[in-house]
């Protein structure tokens, strides 16, 4: 594994001193179909180590509030004890005021990341983007299982789901169709964003599985399912997030690279980064600049104008 996220200097890459943590997990237990997830985190990084760190649209480099990579795990002797290692780790992190995030293999550890983060904080939301609802309650008399990965979170949070358009039957009896975004509907819907938005509690947890975007884009998931998320969409939803609502954390899971095609792995290397952008763009400029309400409102009309271009 890198010793430093994206190549950065040992400065900003310090466990006392920096503000985000990364937490790679390498797990691939109950993932159907393709199955090199296992290989998402190490892949992640690589790229990471090929990415500009200057954010151009808001003008920033996140680096600088510094990114630690925790110690991989890699736990594999079962489901339940990878979920509880995951759990346990985060835990350990937020109790110090990192800002926590995780990148994954398989969509089931974010079972103990949303445990955890839910732990933390009071009146989360779950924001979930997926191609798959994963609401299962149980699969095969077991609870810890890739297509159960957010039944807890829709039992235990406030769980908005964005971009689905893969679900067994079953679902179809957890699924709350007042928090799900279909992704048939989203091509339609002019205003899914700012509907989302008003569902949300003020503290947000983003879990990111990677087959939410259109394969076009990203081809380099185990399950791949046409009709997702493009990307100047995705990160003006992003961006609108960040800017209204307490991000609190985040993980992007579902990384299965190909050897023969990077390009995925750097639009995940990428994705993580701007995320990163957004969060501390926003928390940086509020607290030590002194930014006014009138200047976040340019700026995302600024970034809003920018997708209204494209469009036309």
């Amino acid at each position: 594994m890198k010793t430093n996220y994206a190549g950065i200097a040992n400065e900003y890459a310090k466990k006392e001193t920096a503000k985000i943590v990364l937490i790679p997990v390498t797990y691939n237990g109950t993932t159907t179909w393709q199955t090199q997830v296992d290989q998402g985190p190490d892949a992640f990084l690589e790229a990471s180590e090929y990415m500009e760190l200057y954010d151009i649209e808001t003008d920033s480099e996140a680096y600088k509030n510094g990114v630690y990579i925790s110690e991989k795990i890699t736990e594999s002797s079962s489901p339940q004890a990878v979920v509880d290692q995951v759990y346990d780790r985060i835990k350990s992190y937020l109790n110090t005021n990192k800002f926590v995030t995780v990148v994954a293999g398989e969509r089931s550890t974010s079972i103990g990341t949303i445990k955890a983060f839910n732990d933390h904080f009071e009146n989360l939301t779950v924001l979930q983007f997926d191609a798959h609802a994963h609401l299962n309650k149980s699969v095969n008399g077991e609870k810890v299982n890739n297509a159960c990965a957010m039944y807890h979170a829709s039992q235990a949070t406030n769980l908005v789901q964005v971009g689905i358009r893969s679900m067994a039957h079953i679902e179809k009896t957890v699924i709350d169709d007042d928090k799900v975004f279909y992704a048939n509907d989203l091509a339609t819907d002019d205003y899914w964003m700012e509907n989302a938005l008003e569902i949300m509690s003020d503290n947000v947890f983003i879990s990111f599985d990677l087959d939410s975007l259109d394969p076009s884009i990203m081809p380099s998931v185990a399950n791949p399912e046409q009709g997702g998320l493009f990307w100047f969409e995705t990160l003006e939803f992003l961006y609108k997030v960040f800017n209204e609502k307490n991000v609190v954390g985040f993980d992007l899971v579902g990384l299965c690279p190909n050897p023969y095609n990077k390009a995925p792995n750097a639009l995940a290397a990428r994705l993580y980064y701007k995320m990163l952008s957004y969060k501390f763009e926003m928390e940086g400029e509020d607290d030590e600049l002194g930014i006014s309400e009138s200047d976040f409102a340019s700026k995302e009309n600024k970034f809003g104008k920018f997708h209204d271009d494209l469009d036309a």
